[in-house]
């Protein structure tokens, strides 16, 4: 079984080109375009890590955050915060902040070094 890694972005490109990058090398992903969808497909997919977008109509990233963190079940799942936005914006034990445009295997060696 392949990992599974949630991108939670609201921008369609981005979508389209990490999930391209992350299947390239052997990740399964599935997605999210604002915070509140994210929730439910963390709930029902369990990924084991998330990319996280800040900037989104709605609910901002940091707030999705807030809640997984509030959850017992979902808590521990690893987050990269991708965003074009400087600095991490409360969001304090992201494993990492990778700002846009990012370079696509520094990305995948943060994934690789979080969940193998």
């Amino acid at each position: 079984m392949p990992k599974k890694i949630l991108i939670i972005d609201d921008d369609p490109v981005i979508v389209k080109y990490l999930q391209a990058v992350f299947s390239d090398n052997g990740y399964a992903t599935c997605t999210a375009t604002s915070s509140m969808e994210g929730l439910d497909v963390v709930r029902r997919e369990r990924p084991d890590l998330i990319t996280l977008d800040l900037q989104m109509p709605g609910e901002w990233g940091p707030r999705f955050y807030r809640k997984l963190r509030k959850d017992k079940e979902l808590k521990d799942t690893p987050v990269i915060v991708v965003s074009g936005i400087d600095g991490d914006h409360a969001i304090k034990d992201a494993i990492a902040f990778v700002k846009k445009p990012f370079d696509p295997e520094k990305l995948v060696g943060i994934v690789k070094n979080t969940i193998g």
